[in-house]
């Protein structure tokens, strides 16, 4: 784990608001790690935690939202750019946890840590997204995946409803997630319901990504853990 300058490949809108970086970039990085970017221009303090969305030989995707002024400033960025990178960070999904029939459901730009899974379990992964309206990445998903549906809340692409609504518990050994917290506290529930092992990715404010500005606190039966340095991926048993 290092700081370093990274140079960007391509960095464009494919939605309201929702961004797909690539960087050049080469290294061991676990699905559900992330990274810590800056701009190089000091236009704001603090970096900002972007998990990474896919990794290929020579770069790192990074999928994103702009929700303030640092992801407005990373927003503008061009090809050619350089960025701050910090990073990989964080404990990611364990593939030899992820066992049997695997259900993969994202929820909103939570889908962003989802796709490098997906890509590794391959066939092993039925995938579930859940938008508002507008869908994005779901093809890439359909590269790699058992099977994928697609959920908007408005029924205009896919199915209508909420994604939870649409996965059978009781046909999976092992569910992984990550999306807003309403989402992913009914598919915890679903799965005690079920006893179905499951496991969380927490999108939470970080400062620091180390462990030390205590941001990010998690309760767990343990007392309590960070979710930039013990998680983002968390056992939902251990969860308070």
């Amino acid at each position: 784990m290092k700081v370093q300058k990274g140079i960007i490949i391509e960095n464009k809108c494919i939605s309201d608001n929702i961004y797909k970086l690539s960087v050049e970039y080469q290294g061991k990085i676990i699905p559900g790690q992330f990274f810590m970017l800056k701009t190089l221009d000091n236009s704001f303090l603090l970096p900002r935690p972007i998990s990474v969305n896919d990794v290929n030989e020579k770069s790192i995707n990074f999928l994103y939202r702009i929700e303030g002024i640092g992801t407005t400033k990373i927003s503008t960025l061009k090809k050619n750019d350089k960025l701050q990178l910090f990073g990989p960070l964080g404990n990611g999904f364990e593939e030899d946890k992820l066992n049997g029939q695997i259900a993969v459901i994202g929820g909103g730009i939570g889908i962003a840590p989802l796709l490098y899974l997906t890509k590794i379990l391959g066939k092993k992964a039925d995938v579930y997204l859940g938008y508002k309206e507008k869908v994005y990445i779901d093809d890439e998903f359909k590269k790699y995946a058992n099977s994928t549906t697609i959920v908007t809340e408005d029924g205009s692409i896919g199915e209508k409803g909420f994604v939870t609504d649409y996965v059978d518990f009781c046909k999976y050994d092992t569910v992984v997630t990550c999306g807003p917290e309403i989402m992913m506290n009914k598919i915890v529930d679903k799965c005690k319901e079920n006893k179905v092992k499951c496991y969380v990715s927490l999108e939470r404010r970080m400062a620091c990504g180390m462990g030390v500005c205590l941001g990010c606190t998690v309760e767990t039966i343990y007392g309590n853990k960070k979710a930039c340095k013990d998680g983002p991926v968390f056992s939902s048993e251990e969860i308070i």
